[in-house]
């Protein structure tokens, strides 16, 4: 009798932990999804941890409740960039790598792949070339990876501080979950797949800090200059983000 009883209690008890989880992660994403279409963060480190904690359960009852595929992910990386947004901007840029993926490049690239991962030449046919240059010019290593064994290997030979990378939703996620301890930053393609994908020039820019990296470097040689972005980056250099 005493044991009939114990089960029924551990039954019940299971039970409501079970409903309770499922009430919390359906909250966690009727937040989430009005952060996304708010643009404001609400309890961004709590929702975080809970993300990462029940990331599976999520993506499958967000998928059952009709959001987007692909809204645990996007969420995600917004939650994260903010959280680790005040790390990273304190990390100089030369502690800092970006990692951009192979399926930016264009269909006739013609830049080789050793260990590091493909050794972009710069020719102009797709984006990866103008981010490349500029996050060099402001101290950034650069890698263009393409699959994440070649971030692993980034991990292992390089001595860095923080990351910015750049993928489709999942892998983007993921991967910054892996890097938590590097203060990741991320940005989202804008045309995602497996060829000639695009990512918005501008934003990985912004991301990386280039324009106020420029804009410090201009207005200490003309404090009187009103800065803008135009004047740090020329129109054709984004022609290949669109």
């Amino acid at each position: 009798m005493i044991t009939d009883s114990l089960f029924k209690l551990l039954g019940q008890s299971i039970f409501i932990i079970v409903v309770a989880i499922i009430a919390l992660l359906i909250i966690v994403l009727i937040i989430g999804r009005i952060q996304l279409k708010n643009n404001r963060l609400i309890f961004p480190r709590f929702i975080l941890v809970i993300t990462d904690i029940f990331y599976s359960p999520l993506k499958s009852l967000s998928n059952w409740l009709g959001f987007e595929d692909t809204m645990v992910d996007q969420m995600s990386v917004s939650l994260r960039n903010h959280v680790n947004k005040t790390n990273f901007n304190k990390t100089d840029n030369s502690r800092k790598i970006l990692v951009l993926p192979h399926c930016l490049r264009s269909s006739d690239c013609q830049a080789r792949l050793d260990e590091t991962g493909l050794v972009c030449d710069k020719c102009g046919k797709c984006s990866i070339g103008v981010i490349k240059e500029k996050a060099e010019s402001i101290g950034y290593k650069v890698f263009i990876v393409p699959g994440s064994s070649f971030v692993k290997k980034i991990i292992e030979n390089n001595d860095f501080d923080s990351v910015v990378g750049v993928a489709c939703y999942e892998d983007l996620n993921l991967t910054m979950m892996k890097l938590n301890q590097f203060s990741p930053q991320g940005v989202l393609l804008s045309k995602t797949g497996c060829f000639e994908t695009k990512v918005d020039v501008r934003s990985v820019l912004e991301k990386i800090g280039y324009f106020d990296t420029k804009k410090e470097n201009m207005e200490s040689k003309n404090p009187d200059l009103e800065i803008h972005h135009d004047l740090c980056i020329k129109k054709e250099d984004i022609k290949n983000s669109k």
